[in-house]
């Protein structure tokens, strides 16, 4: 099977039979381009779901107040319910074994100044919790405390992008700014997974900010991590009592689709893996219906190669060609046209999935570093070599049991 002549033999048919070879080493090669491509971006599509949800923590319950629509107990529908400081008491107390941390969020808009630099940036009054929730990395000094959440310390931890911007290359530890007319001393700065954006927001004491707005106990939203240890299933009866108990606390009535909202982060992120999992399986089986076109046309353009080569067949047999040289010849020559064609399509499958990655896929079409493991890549291409080489030898066969003198007289 591996004679020099057996070879020589092969790369002559090649090269009279040019455009039999490029159609078919073109059907095996679009065939595994259009895989590496569509399954690549099946993984980008997925790698954006774990982006979004992989820059803070997942055991996470946001709480927000809204306004109700339904009358209950005395009040009137449209009441804008108010979270306050004792509501925090009041969940840990109730939930306590099952709630790792809890703090408020409190957002405002403000305009930041140092020395002559000046801009908006989002500020936040926060507790401790929230470095954990929003996995913010400190990249020097440090987060807010319980001892600046009770002393109401004009402390403020500055993103990234906060320092690069009204510093202008000064390291800002230790410096001072100005908060909408409050003075604030920078005690950390810190880079966030979730990019510039999430970078350019200050984090104050949370009674920092309460005292700036009239020394309130007023809280926009909390945010609490439930201990990870419950499981999913724990998660979702947990967000129910968590749910009731505010509602019965702030007079909501159970049937109302507004008031309060709790947004449970391990349950959207387990929603949009499955449909992002639903999705991927989708366009891998388009992906794999292509590979079998690819095959299908591989035994149609081979039995139509050896239709082609029946004469010449019958003249190597009336020499003494045995049928397992005719079979291994056609199946040889069958084997290197796939393999050659289909790592091209693999290679140029890869290297556009590289060229097309980067910010324009991902804001436009959502696609995150759209990529194909090399074992399933490599998997899929030898696979179709080797349905490529069955799909050969059935015609392969059927040729090698030609009578010499039928081949001889065909046209």
């Amino acid at each position: 099977m591996f004679s020099r002549d057996t070879w020589k033999e092969i790369f002559e048919t090649i090269q009279k039979n040019k455009l039999r070879t490029f159609l078919t080493g073109f059907t095996v090669a679009l065939g595994i381009f259009i895989f590496v491509t569509l399954f690549g971006m099946g993984n980008g599509l997925n790698n954006t779901f774990m982006k979004f949800f992989g820059d803070d923590a997942t055991n996470i319950f946001r709480i927000y107040p809204s306004t109700t629509t339904l009358p209950y107990a005395g009040y009137k529908a449209k009441r804008q319910i108010v979270f306050e400081n004792d509501d925090l008491d009041d969940i840990l107390n109730e939930f306590g074994p099952m709630v790792d941390y809890i703090t408020p969020r409190i957002q405002r808009s403000s305009v930041v100044t140092y020395k002559d630099k000046s801009d908006n940036y989002g500020n936040i009054g926060v507790g401790p919790g929230m470095q954990f929730a929003e996995k913010t990395i400190m990249m020097k000094g440090r987060y807010i405390n319980a001892s600046d959440i009770r002393s109401k310390a004009k402390y403020a931890v500055i993103g990234r992008m906060v320092e690069k911007d009204i510093f202008k290359g000064d390291d800002a530890l230790g410096k001072f700014i100005d908060i909408s007319g409050s003075v604030f001393k920078v005690i950390g700065v810190f880079q966030d997974d979730g990019g510039d954006n999430e970078e350019r927001n200050i984090f104050i004491p949370f009674t920092t900010r309460q005292l700036l707005e009239g020394d309130n106990d007023k809280i926009g939203q909390i945010t609490l991590a439930f201990n990870e240890a419950i499981g999913y299933d724990g998660a979702m009866r947990f967000q129910r009592q968590l749910d009731e108990f505010i509602r019965n606390k702030k007079q909501v009535n159970p049937k109302d689709p507004r008031g309060i909202f709790i947004q449970n982060v391990a349950d959207q992120l387990k929603q949009n893996q499955q449909f992002a999992g639903v999705l991927k399986i989708i366009i891998s089986a388009i992906a794999f219906v292509v590979i079998i076109s690819g095959i299908i046309g591989i035994s149609n353009i081979m039995v139509f190669v050896v239709k082609e080569r029946t004469k010449e067949i019958g003249i190597r047999k009336a020499m003494g060609a045995t049928p397992k040289i005719i079979i291994s010849t056609i199946l040889l020559e069958s084997i290197f046209i796939t393999t050659l064609f289909g790592f091209i399509g693999m290679f140029l499958g890869i290297f556009v999935l590289n060229l097309i990655a980067g910010k324009t896929l991902e804001d436009n079409y959502f696609i995150t570093n759209p990529t194909i493991n090399s074992g399933t890549a490599v998997f899929v291409t030898i696979l179709l070599i080797i349905c490529g080489t069955m799909a050969a030898f059935i015609p392969a066969r059927k040729a090698a049991r030609i009578k010499p003198i039928v081949a001889l007289r065909d046209e």
